[in-house]
């Protein structure tokens, strides 16, 4: 887009549970903070927020919730940062997200929850630039240290939750300038590295344009008064 000013990347890691997520992200946070990229690392459900406490009692099986109740809390706990990730994007600070609205609709729809419905609080929050879908079976998973810590990992689970993963993928790849690449999470942890690498040097100096909507991409930018 030409004259238009670079802004910050937001790139989201997605993955079933025990794909390598937040050690990627961990490293990838400390290879752009080396090339002198003005980085931000979030991770959702961010637990230290009101919110984000119940939520953590929640995974933990601490306590019970209805499904639509969580569901929305989890929705409600990436708006409380969604003006911030905004902000900082604008700032020429990139954003680097440790699961995303992508996982909300994926477990909920997994569990039964309509689709649509899932998908719907969520609409307009932040779009991703690009989002790297972390890809490993159940069953490689199942193998990895600390499976079965939390609620949703179980093996069949985790399969409804892949499946919804592909689904989401499909709908959003190549929507206006959105993104989503599929890793083969069962690789060595440094080959994952690397390709995941490789996607993101293309954010490197940044990204022309405004910041997106999900599922909006024919509505006005977020910097844009309706």
């Amino acid at each position: 887009m030409s004259g238009s000013i670079k802004r910050g990347a937001f790139i989201v890691i997605e993955g079933l549970d025990r794909s390598g997520k937040s050690s990627q992200a961990a490293k990838l946070l400390v290879r752009l903070q080396n090339a002198n990229i003005p980085v931000k690392l979030l991770k959702f459900p961010d637990r230290t927020t009101a919110i984000g406490k119940t939520i953590d009692s929640y995974l933990r099986s601490e306590s019970d919730l209805d499904d639509r109740a969580i569901h929305l809390l989890f929705s409600a706990n990436r708006w409380e940062l969604a003006s911030s990730i905004e902000e900082s994007l604008r700032s020429g600070t990139t954003i680097l997200c440790d699961r995303y609205a992508f996982s909300g609709i994926a477990f909920s729809a997994a569990k039964g929850l309509p689709y649509e419905w899932c998908r719907s609080p969520d609409i307009s929050l932040p779009a991703p630039d690009v989002t790297l879908f972390l890809d490993i079976p159940p069953e490689e998973a199942r193998e990895r240290g600390g499976y079965g810590q939390e609620r949703y990992e179980k093996e069949e689970m985790q399969k409804k939750v892949r499946a919804m993963f592909q689904r989401l993928g499909k709908e959003t790849d190549g929507r206006g300038q959105q993104r989503w690449v599929t890793i083969d999470a069962g690789k060595s942890m440094d080959t994952v590295a690397e390709d995941i690498w490789r996607h993101v040097k293309l954010f490197m100096k940044g990204v022309d344009g405004p910041v997106e909507r999900l599922w909006e991409a024919d509505a006005a930018p977020l910097n844009t008064p309706p």
